[in-house]
């Protein structure tokens, strides 16, 4: 009976003092009213600031600070979408954007799950969220043109984040490779805008310029005077022809207004989710995607609970600062309270 009696005041001690060890904040359960907040952190060279401890960083909701209850350095598996343009005016350089693909593939880690979707006259789903390689890579191996014209750019993009990422805890990210043209889509890019900017999955757009769209905007044209000359460039890699009046000839390709119009969009989108633009040419991919799969591997993620209070259905204003002089930081700009 004594024997009892010490074994259960042992026991008793030996939770007591378990339950007085605090608890880190990584291993803190979640649900669904935590509000995700995925951090990027670079010094003035552009360089990734790594081993930054929560102490770090302060999270503000409409101006006022909130604590933090969730925080990851980047040691959760990553849930990243390729989405590949395969419209028409894809067909020069789609081999290309393949091959780079694969070797992105390459730089994820074993737990890290990734899913090919293509976009053209509709959306396609060549893969599941896996982390089998040899699905991925089929997948991309039998990535093709689409048939018919058409690129619904903006409803391929609100179809992966509402139904396959929404759904997902975790880090999530979108890469996004396109000449940044939609035709057909249902969605606006107004609408697409304020949705994305209400998402935790980073969105990094890589525009490239179609090898049809480059021989367009190069060509010679007729200037004012009658004569011909080169459009008049924008500065950057890409030149912009010289706009037609109203009602004139368009020629085959975009009009430069629809150009600048899709430039602008995809750097909108990683702009509000935190995410990065890259503007070149397709030979640069590769160099691309590494500095991508680099920079995701230096992700943080905050997380807090908001005042149930005020859950009005309203967008709120996210801020993140880092006890850190000169440095960057990029994250998600706002959520929608509800």
């Amino acid at each position: 009976m004594k024997l009892v009696a010490i074994f259960a005041a042992f026991l008793l001690t030996t939770l007591t003092v378990q339950s007085q060890e605090p608890q880190t904040v990584d291993t803190i359960s979640i649900d669904t009213n935590l509000i995700s907040v995925p951090v990027i952190v670079s010094d003035r060279d552009n360089r990734y600031v790594p081993d930054l401890k929560i102490g770090s960083f302060h999270l503000f909701d409409n101006q006022i600070e909130q604590k933090i209850t969730y925080f990851d350095t980047g040691e959760e598996p990553l849930n990243v979408v390729l989405m590949l343009d395969t419209s028409l005016s894809t067909s020069g350089v789609l081999n290309d954007i393949k091959k780079t693909a694969k070797e992105f593939l390459k730089a994820l880690r074993p737990q890290d799950r990734a899913m090919i979707v293509t976009f053209d006259w509709q959306t396609q789903r060549l893969s599941t969220l896996t982390s089998d390689r040899k699905e991925l890579e089929t997948a991309i191996r039998h990535t093709k043109v689409g048939k018919y014209p058409g690129t619904v750019l903006n409803d391929a993009l609100m179809d992966v984040s509402a139904h396959v990422l929404q759904p997902i805890r975790g880090r999530k990210a979108i890469i996004l490779l396109s000449d940044g043209e939609d035709r057909d889509s249902g969605i606006t890019s107004e609408d697409l805008l304020a949705s994305e900017s209400e998402t935790d999955a980073m969105i990094y757009s890589i525009y490239y310029q179609s090898e049809l769209q480059r021989f367009l905007d190069n060509r010679p044209r007729r200037g004012p005077g009658g004569g011909r000359g080169r459009g008049r460039g924008r500065g950057g890699p890409f030149h912009h022809a010289t706009p037609q009046h109203p009602g004139g000839p368009q020629g085959r390709g975009r009009p430069p207004w629809r150009q600048d119009e899709g430039i602008e969009l995809m750097r909108k989108l990683s702009q509000v989710t935190g995410g990065r633009f890259y503007q070149g040419e397709t030979k640069k991919l590769k160099d691309t995607f590494a500095l991508i799969a680099e920079e995701l591997r230096h992700q943080y993620r905050l997380g807090f609970y908001p005042d149930y209070l005020k859950r009005d259905g309203t967008p709120h204003a996210l801020l993140v600062k880092v006890n850190l002089p000169d440095v960057s930081v990029r994250s998600r700009h706002e959520y929608l309270a509800r």
